[in-house]
């Protein structure tokens, strides 16, 4: 179930009908009210784990970015096979932002490829578009086109992909240990999609001599 169906509310429904669903769940839901409901407990859990991102407007845009869709999965998936849909969903949202960045910036572009040129000569003595290069060169200047702001929506995507993986059953949220590393697997991932995005738009505009 995804986490507007948990809610009992569509996609579009609007952050405050989010709200009074949440109010009018808890309300029903609450194990003071159905002391004779064994599972009462879980089910309150799992409204407030819903409320928590879907009720927040920046995870909701976030859960929506990563999300693949609302149709439950009709039989069982290997859990690396899950993680593998995230991480590539992290990957292209990194190699997106950073390959517009630069589509506002050809000047900087056309820079960039001349330095690679002249590093890909000297390493091999004639003129290509050498990846190991291009993405050792493209590590180099991501702090020059990196914001603050874009790093912490990065961390957003990557908190609200772990919950997400959380959710599903994929993964421990009792486990600290092994949460931190599920985080740090999943933001090395949005990072190589920013360094894949630099050398998209290098490729772009890159003409062999």
């Amino acid at each position: 179930m995804t986490y507007y169906q948990v809610l009992g509310v569509s996609r579009e429904a609007s952050d405050e009908d989010i709200k009074k669903a949440y109010r009018k769940l808890v309300f029903e839901h609450h194990p003071d009210r159905n002391p004779h409901k064994t599972d009462a407990d879980e089910r309150i859990r799992e409204i407030n784990a819903a409320y928590e991102i879907i009720g927040d407007p920046e995870k909701r845009k976030s859960y929506d970015r990563l999300s693949w869709g609302d149709e439950p999965r009709a039989t069982a998936i290997d859990p690396e096979v899950i993680i593998s849909e995230i991480e590539q969903k992290l990957f292209d949202e990194g190699r997106k932002e950073v390959f517009a960045i630069l589509m506002q910036n050809i000047m900087r572009v056309k820079a960039e490829l001349e330095v690679i040129r002249a590093r890909t000569i000297q390493t091999q003595g004639y003129d290509s578009f050498l990846e190991p290069v291009v993405q050792a060169r493209a590590s180099e200047i991501m702090d020059d086109l990196v914001t603050e702001e874009m790093n912490g929506r990065m961390q957003r995507l990557v908190e609200v992909a772990a919950e997400m993986l959380v959710s599903q059953g994929v993964a421990k949220g009792a486990d600290e240990r092994a949460m931190r590393a599920l985080r740090a697997r999943l933001k090395e991932r949005f990072l190589k999609g920013r360094v894949f995005g630099v050398a998209s738009a290098l490729e772009l505009f890159y003409e062999r001599r």
